[in-house]
C-alpha cells in the first residue's frame, strides 16, 4: 500500500530485551542466505506494462546478479471507487485471476518458469488485510467484511477508501485466504509472498498461513513491517525501515551516521536469532510519495547509501529502475513507464552484488565499528574474511584518523583498487564528500580462489 498507510500504524518501538525466545521460523529455504532483492513494478516495468515484457529483461536482471524477483500485485484491480485512471494493484478484485492488462495466467506461469531457468526466485505480493469493494466475497461472504456501527462495511483507513477491511474475528476468513494463497503455489510454481501491512494482520493468521503454505514445498515469507514478533509468526524477513529513514535524515543533515551503528545496537537486542532485515533505499510506496532515491539523497549520497544496503548486515533490495539511476516518481494510479538507458549506476550495483556473494563477511558476518568520527567505519568480518568499510556521509570533504587494532595485512580498494597496507597502526584517510572506501583483504580474495578484483 501507499506511503500515508505508514500514520496508521503504531509506532513500533525496538525495545532491548535480555529474555526474547528464540524465533520458530517456518524452515529457511537454502537460496534465501544470499539472495538480493528486486522488486517489479509490472505496470511501469515497460512500455507494455506485460509479462511478456518483462521476460525480455530477465537476462539482463541475471547479469545484474538479482536473484530473487518480487512483484507487487498481479491480481485485476477493483474498479469501484477506485482511484485515479488505472487504479491501486493493492486493491484486490479477484485473488485468482492475474490482471487482463498485464496477461494471462498462462503468460505469468511461463514468467515464473523462465526465472527459474534463469536461476532466480519468485514472490509474489500479498493483500490480506483488505479487497477491492467489487471483489466477489463482498456479494457472496459479506460476513468477511469489518463494519461499523451502522452496520456498514469500513475501510481499514479513511484514506484507504478504494479498499474494504476483511474481518479475521471470522474463522472462515483465514482459512479462505489461505486456500487462495495455496492456489498460487501450487499452480504458479512461485516461491514465497511479500505480505502487505503485515502489522495489520492478526499475527496467528501469519503463524498460520506459513506454516500451511509451507507444507507445500519450502517458501520465503517478507512482511511489510518492522514488529520483532512477525519473525516468531512465520516470517523470515522484515524491512528495515526505521534504518531507512535514518538514512534520509543522514542525506538531508539532520542526523550523524555514528547513529546506524546505534540503531543497529538496538536491532541486534530486540531481533531473535536468524532473522533478516531488508536493507533498502527505495522501494514503490518510497518512491511515490517521498521522491526517487537521487531526489532525497542526491546522486552521489544514491550511490553511497546503496553501497551501505550491500554492506550492512542483512539483505539489499533494488526497487526497479535503480540501477539505472531513476530520477522520477513512478505514480501508483496512471501509467508512466521506466525509461531504461545505459547508466552509471548498473555497474555499481553489479559490483555491490558480486562482492555480497563472494564475501561471507558481508553475508552472515559480524560488524566492529572503528572509531573515526565523522566517518561511518566499521569492519563486517566472518572467519578469515574481512571488509573494511569507510563511508564519508555528509556533503564535505573529511580528513580523519582510524586505529585498525587487531588488523593487518594487505587490502585492495573493491571499486578503485587501489591498495592499503595494514599493520595494527592508525592510519590516515581523507575522503570527498559522499565517498565511500571498500577494502578487502588479499589473502581473502587469494583464499577464496579469487582474481585480484574481487
Amino acid at each position: 500500500m501507499v506511503w500515508k498507510k505508514q500514520m496508521a500504524l503504531c509506532l513500533i518501538l525496538l525495545v532491548p530485551s535480555a529474555c526474547r525466545k528464540p524465533s520458530e521460523l517456518p524452515p529457511q529455504p537454502g537460496w534465501i542466505e544470499d539472495a538480493v532483492l528486486y522488486e517489479i513494478n509490472t505496470r511501469q516495468f515497460t512500455p507494455e506494462g506485460t509479462f511478456s515484457a518483462i521476460a525480455g529483461h530477465l537476462p539482463r536482471l541475471k547479469r545484474l546478479g538479482v536473484d530473487l524477483l518480487w512483484f507487487m500485485p498481479v491480481h485485476p484491480i477493483g474498479r469501484q471507487q477506485r482511484k485515479g485512471t488505472l487504479g491501486s494493484p493493492y486493491s484486490v478484485r479477484d485473488y485468482r485471476a492475474v490482471n487482463p492488462d498485464y496477461g494471462t495466467a498462462e503468460e505469468f506461469a511461463e514468467l515464473v518458469a523462465r526465472a527459474h531457468q534463469a536461476g532466480m526466485r519468485v514472490i509474489i505480493d500479498w493483500v490480506a488485510n483488505h479487497t477491492a469493494w467489487d471483489h466477489d466475497w463482498m456479494s457472496r461472504c459479506p460476513h468477511f467484511y469489518s463494519r461499523d456501527s451502522t452496520g456498514a462495511v469500513t475501510a481499514p483507513v479513511a484514506d484507504w477508501f478504494d479498499v474494504a477491511d476483511l474481518n479475521y474475528e471470522t474463522a472462515v476468513v483465514s482459512d479462505s485466504m489461505i486456500e487462495t494463497m495455496k492456489w498460487w503455489v501450487r499452480e504458479m510454481d512461485i516461491d514465497g509472498f511479500r505480505c502487505d501491512v503485515a502489522e495489520m494482520v492478526p499475527m496467528s493468521f501469519w503463524r498460520h498461513a506459513t506454516r500451511e503454505l509451507s507444507r507445500i514445498k519450502p517458501l520465503f515469507f517478507l512482511a511489510e513491517g518492522e514488529a520483532p514478533e512477525l519473525h516468531d509468526n512465520g516470517f523470515h524477513m522484515t524491512y528495515a525501515s526505521r534504518m531507512h529513514h535514518l538514512f534520509n535524515r543522514i542525506g538531508a543533515g539532520t542526523a550523524q551516521a555514528d547513529d546506524i551503528l546505534s540503531l543497529l545496537d538496538e536491532e541486534r537486542e530486540a531481533y531473535p536469532a536468524g532473522a533478516l532485515r531488508m536493507r533498502f533505499t527505495s522501494n514503490h510506496d518510497e518512491n511515490f510519495w517521498k521522491g526517487p532515491a537521487i531526489e532525497r539523497l542526491g546522486v552521489e549520497g544514491a550511490k553511497a547509501f546503496a553501497v551501505l544496503t550491500f554492506t550492512l548486515p542483512g539483505h539489499a533490495l533494488i526497487y526497479n529502475g535503480q540501477e539505472i539511476g531513476l530520477e522520477k516518481r513512478l505514480p501508483f494510479f496512471e501509467k508512466d513507464s521506466i525509461e531504461w538507458r545505459e547508466s552509471e549506476f548498473e555497474p555499481l550495483y553489479q559490483r555491490c552484488i558480486q562482492l555480497y556473494k563472494r564475501h561471507p563477511a558481508l553475508r552472515r558476518g559480524r560488524l566492529v565499528p572503528l572509531t573515526g568520527a565523522p566517518l561511518l567505519a566499521f569492519i563486517m568480518e566472518r572467519g578469515r574474511d574481512r571488509v573494511i568499510a569507510l563511508f564519508n556521509l555528509t556533503p564535505g570533504r573529511v580528513q580523519t584518523q582510524i586505529k585498525l587494532e587487531g588488523v593487518s595485512g594487505h587490502f585492495i580498494e573493491a571499486f578503485r583498487a587501489t591498495r592499503l597496507s595494514v599493520d595494527d597502526s592508525e592510519l590516515h584517510f581523507e575522503l570527498p564528500p559522499w565517498a565511500y572506501r571498500i577494502y578487502i583483504s588479499e589473502a581473502t580474495v587469494r583464499a577464496l580462489g579469487r582474481d585480484s578484483d574481487a
